[in-house]
């Protein structure tokens, strides 16, 4: 049979998820493309277990089953993802003449910000707690856990993009990082190129910088040659790494009593491998969602804050703009009521 005779509805759900996979390659990274093969492979498993063996014979009730399955196993995000993951296969399942009109009867859900499971962020308040006892410190200030939050709080990167980071790539004097999509030696971008973009941090957070640099950042390159501004003793550290210095350096028994009625002399979630354990500890993720709700409430237009952070102004609006409509009259429109007003010049000025 030639190549062009061949059926792609005869695909069978489990070779037309590989084929997609392979085909996203090209514009994902591989952290995203991980994610969906993951929840592709749940449904994969689910649809053939109920005996589909092409991808032709998938109808809309199919997808409303495993919508259902799956509303009584996962949180309300959990499931809005995995449906959407589901909603962009049968795209492209629609693209590849597999099937037909198919992609409309998978149905998303709605969710609540409420409902919103990974809603936990480091909150502004804490953010300056944790700030507040760092830079006074004579112990911890520049330290690598002082320097990463101040970073991951005034820029609101992605772990991804800090970890990226090279000694390169800081510009003190003009108060900037520079974040560049670097794939072949391992530090892509969420976004790739269109996430290169430089972003300006106060001099406080450049002084604490380049004391880190001086005096705590291990001077070593990575597996490239190249030389990362947070540098572990073996290089470039792994992801997995990264998050254990975030959830280390934002423990609140650091600034405060400690809110679980433990004793920082004891409490196992002090130690580097535990911190994650501590409810009160933040990921670099946590850490962005909440200086993006904090660079909103300073007043930042979406807009700005958006292209800061390297997100869509739809997302910044929709996940992070957590005021009130009256908190935003107040706090970030009122400033701009005076200029609707004319003034005496304008009104002489048609005389």
């Amino acid at each position: 049979m030639s190549g062009r005779d061949r059926d792609p509805g005869a695909l069978s759900p489990r070779d037309a998820v590989e084929r997609y996979l392979r085909r996203r390659q090209a514009d994902a990274t591989d952290a995203s493309v991980q994610s969906w093969k993951y929840r592709l492979k749940l449904w994969v498993e689910w649809v053939e277990g109920i005996g589909i063996e092409r991808v032709d014979e998938l109808r809309g009730y199919d997808f409303d089953d495993y919508y259902g399955l799956r509303s009584g196993r996962v949180a309300p995000a959990t499931l809005q993802n995995e449906m959407q993951t589901l909603r962009q296969f049968a795209e492209y399942l629609e693209q590849i003449d597999a099937v037909d009109d198919l992609a409309d009867s998978v149905r998303i859900p709605d969710v609540d910000k409420d409902e919103i499971s990974d809603d936990v962020s480091l909150e502004a308040a804490d953010a300056v707690s944790l700030l507040a006892y760092y830079r006074p410190s004579d112990t911890a200030y520049g330290s690598r856990g002082h320097a990463l939050v101040e970073l991951a709080w005034f820029s609101g990167a992605r772990q991804g993009a800090l970890r990226a980071l090279d000694l390169r790539d800081l510009y003190p004097d003009e108060q900037f990082a520079d974040f560049r999509h670097r794939p072949g030696t391992g530090t892509p971008l969420k976004n790739k190129s269109d996430g290169e973009r430089p972003v300006g941090i106060p001099g406080s957070v450049v002084d604490v910088l380049e004391e880190f640099v001086d005096e705590y950042r291990y001077d070593i390159v990575d597996d490239h040659g190249r030389a990362p501004l947070f540098a572990s003793m073996q290089g470039r550290p792994a992801k997995s790494t990264f998050r254990d210095w975030a959830y280390l350096a934002t423990v609140p028994c650091v600034h405060s009593p400690c809110p679980h009625d433990k004793s920082r002399e004891t409490c196992d979630w002090t130690k580097y491998s535990h911190a994650s354990k501590c409810p009160s500890s933040r990921s670099v993720h946590q850490i962005r969602s909440g200086s993006i709700t904090w660079q909103l409430d300073a007043g930042l237009p979406p807009a700005v804050v958006a292209e800061r952070v390297d997100s869509a102004v739809e997302t910044i609006k929709k996940h992070y703009d957590v005021a009130t409509p009256r908190e935003r009259l107040e706090e970030r429109r009122r400033p701009f009521v005076d200029d609707l007003d004319f003034n005496d010049d304008d009104s002489d000025s048609d005389e």
